[in-house]
């Protein structure tokens, strides 16, 4: 069964409709990516996850029980975006009492501290006091609460926020140490970059309506369109490749190649063969998450103007 599953999920703010019908099925093991503007309904359909917020209509499933269900929160983890932990804490008392809350025993409560705060880089910190803590090691010491009880389903809501890029290198190890121990991760981030780095499949809410999900290789690739590069000393034939039926436009020391609908890019290699050119490079052209994101959702938030974009320009 799903570790996350929903099905027409609806939520009404009296007259506001911030989710609108959205399906999506999470499995044990996978890193999943929800993507959105500000406002396009990432947090409200996080708290319904968790039961802190209830559903119009549609349901929701965790851990094959309904959302809401007390029986599965301490198999639950969860690192808000602007979490406040008492600064009056040092890391390892932090734990410690949200170990306690969860029934983690003591006993394993005092072997589990010191491994989790070192997991995240924080045991030579332990002992001081989270007002001491920059924002990026508050971001550590909070995907460590998260994962502390060993849950089984972790969410995480912007974890790399406010820490350098070792950090986010460093978490990143983490979460995919986490997925091979069986752990669902369900990640929400602006940061792009990262998201296509870590999520195995990833949705993108607009409106509250999910707009695009799928892979990450399945969303980014273009299809119909080729990058070709050949040895240094070949002359590409740009003339001779238009003349078979195919549009070209350099992209620095490649070749965009864009096929109609129903061509093969086969007609292409051939003619560089029988040049006696070499092909250093053949690939489907992909483009970044980053850039399927801007292309897909409208503005940068609801209420914020697109602005104008200079016209892409053409293959010739």
């Amino acid at each position: 069964m799903p570790v996350i599953q929903t099905d027409n999920l609806t939520k009404h703010y009296g007259s506001i409709e911030a989710l609108r019908e959205v399906s999506l099925s999470v499995q044990r093991g996978e890193i999943f990516g929800l993507l959105g503007q500000n406002g396009a309904g990432k947090t409200t359909l996080i708290k319904i996850l968790l039961g802190i917020t209830k559903l119009t209509d549609g349901s929701a499933r965790l851990l094959d029980r309904p959302v809401g269900t007390s029986a599965i929160r301490s198999r639950v983890g969860y690192l808000p975006e602007d979490h406040r932990f008492p600064e009056y804490h040092t890391g390892a008392s932090l734990l410690d009492f949200y170990g306690a809350l969860l029934d983690v025993p003591r006993s394993v409560r005092r072997k589990r501290i010191p491994e989790t705060l070192e997991m995240v880089g924080l045991k030579g910190r332990m002992n001081y006091k989270i007002g001491t803590y920059s924002k990026g090691m508050k971001q550590r010491v909070g995907l460590a609460q998260a994962m502390f009880h060993d849950p089984d389903v972790i969410f995480l809501d912007e974890p790399t926020d406010g820490v350098d890029p070792v950090g986010r290198r460093e978490i990143r190890a983490i979460m995919q140490h986490l997925k091979s121990e069986g752990k669902t991760i369900f990640l929400n981030s602006h940061l792009l970059g990262e998201v296509e780095l870590i999520c195995d499949r990833v949705a993108i809410l607009q409106r509250g309506e999910v707009i695009r999900e799928g892979t990450v290789a399945e969303l980014t690739l273009q299809h119909n369109q080729y990058l070709v590069g050949i040895a240094p000393e070949g002359r590409f034939p740009r003339e001779d490749v238009q003349k078979i039926g195919f549009s070209v436009a350099p992209q620095g020391d490649l070749w965009e190649i864009g096929l109609r609908e129903g061509q093969s890019i086969d007609p292409v290699v051939d003619l560089l063969r029988s040049r006696g050119l070499g092909i250093r490079h053949l690939i489907e052209k992909r483009q970044t998450l980053e850039d399927l994101f801007v292309e897909t959702v409208e503005a940068a938030e609801p209420g914020v103007d697109r602005p104008a974009h200079r016209a892409r320009r053409p293959l010739s």
